[in-house]
């Protein structure tokens, strides 16, 4: 008999994969490529610190990762039982849209709004990250049990592509040359403050067929815990897993490290160009696109080449590589230098990425598949502070600016696969 919570007609799965597609305007263009640089290389040359602006931003991130993993274990849990998840979406895709449309008051003429805009910043990316949760969770809902991969990856490919467009239409109307087309005014940073008005609207309009389309979900009448009891319940499954498959508790362990840093590479990326590698603001766009077309086909091949050869393979050959790429962009200096190595960290970002996803699909015991990408999500963002906390330290420590930071996403890479060489490769059909 048919769920009353599931649709998995073509409709509704592009519904689903929209929002994907509109949150891109808050991963791509805020956070990576436009709004994150403009912060620290216009807003932040107004303070007076001894830390980077790049520092602060890391350590706004790491604060914010330290809430996300306070609080999330929770979110899911409550509006599983509650049966709020299309509301709690709703919610907090809501209330990130708001903390977007604010930035657009973060001016670049006096050192109160650098602050300002790392607040905003770090709030969006919590409440973002709260969205997530039940819009992750919704995939059981728009597809069936042998097209999870499949619509995942189409969810996960809108997202690229909505940033390719998105950063086009930004960079043709508001940044090019002198305000872009549109020809408007940079005074007090105002053509960056309409990109974020911008964003908010392209995300919130976005945002609207998965509200609309995919069902609410029904109760399932447990009774709701608060954090002390979400959290028994992690260790609880934790232990489970320790005793019963040690194989898959490693993997989660490496995935988590492995993770954080390529996510690194995207949310650090763009505030390096500048910051070290001489690109302007023009710049950083084109290399936007062009790296989000790479991460998107580097992903297709990588998942072609990854039935053929198995996930560890490919996951432990794209570390080794952007660890290498990490090494030459810190002795490596300008513009050309940072095209080349930064498309190369991008091409091999994508294969990565999938190829996590596919080795946990591979370990996870039939029928325990929801409750290991559960904790796969979990530990992911148990250690989403990792990166922006070693940022910060390795760009006091080592000096020449924020070049230190480059260090940082490759030693968190190292690590990663280091933990990933004794794991056995799963068995493959």
């Amino acid at each position: 008999m048919p769920r009353a919570d599931k649709r998995t007609d073509k409709l509704t799965v592009v519904s689903w994969a929209m929002w994907d597609w509109g949150s891109a305007a808050f991963n791509a263009v805020l956070v990576t490529f436009i709004f994150a640089v403009y912060l620290t290389d216009s807003v932040g040359t107004q303070i007076d610190s001894g830390y980077t602006p790049a520092q602060w931003l890391s350590w706004s991130m790491t604060i914010a990762g330290l809430v996300i993993f306070a609080v999330t274990p929770v979110m899911g849990q409550r509006s599983d039982r509650l049966g709020t998840r299309r509301r709690a979406l709703a919610t907090w895709t809501f209330i990130t849209l708001l903390a977007m449309a604010t930035l657009f008051f973060v001016r670049n003429d006096a050192p109160v709004y650098f602050w300002v805009g790392l607040a905003l910043l770090a709030f969006a990316s919590v409440t973002i990250q709260f969205a997530e949760v039940n819009y992750f969770a919704q995939i059981n809902q728009v597809a069936d049990e042998d097209k999870v991969g499949r619509i995942s990856g189409f969810g996960w490919s809108a997202g690229y592509f909505g940033g390719i467009v998105l950063l086009l239409v930004c960079y043709l109307g508001f940044v090019s040359g002198q305000g872009g087309a549109l020809g408007l005014s940079t005074e007090g940073g105002f053509n960056i403050r309409v990109v974020a008005l911008l964003a908010a609207l392209w995300f919130g309009l976005s945002a609207i067929p998965v509200l609309v389309r995919v069902p609410e979900i029904t109760p399932s009448g447990e009774k709701t815990g608060g954090v002390i009891e979400s959290y028994r319940q992690l260790w609880s499954s934790l232990r489970e897993l320790w005793s019963q498959d040690r194989n898959a508790f490693y993997f989660l362990f490496a995935s988590a490290i492995f993770r954080d840093g390529l996510s690194a590479v995207f949310g650090f990326g763009a505030v390096l160009g500048v910051s070290v590698y001489g690109l302007n603001a023009g710049d950083v766009l084109i290399f936007g696109v062009v790296a989000n077309v790479a991460a998107a086909l580097g992903a297709v091949v990588g998942g072609l080449v990854d039935d053929l050869v198995g996930p560890k393979a490919i996951i432990l050959t794209c570390l080794g590589i952007l660890t290498a790429m990490a090494g030459v962009l810190y002795v490596g200096s300008g513009p050309t230098v940072f095209w080349i190595c930064g498309l190369v960290l991008c091409l091999f970002v994508g294969p990565a990425q999938a190829s996590a996803r596919a080795f946990l699909a591979r370990v996870a015991p039939p029928g325990r598949e929801g409750q290991m990408f559960g904790l796969y999500a979990t530990t992911g963002r148990a250690v989403s502070w990792l990166t922006p906390l070693l940022f910060g330290i390795f760009v006091s420590l080592l000096g020449q600016g924020d070049r230190g930071g480059v260090l940082a996403i490759g030693a968190v890479l190292l690590i990663g696969a280091l933990i990933l060489i004794p794991i056995r490769e799963p068995k493959r059909n």
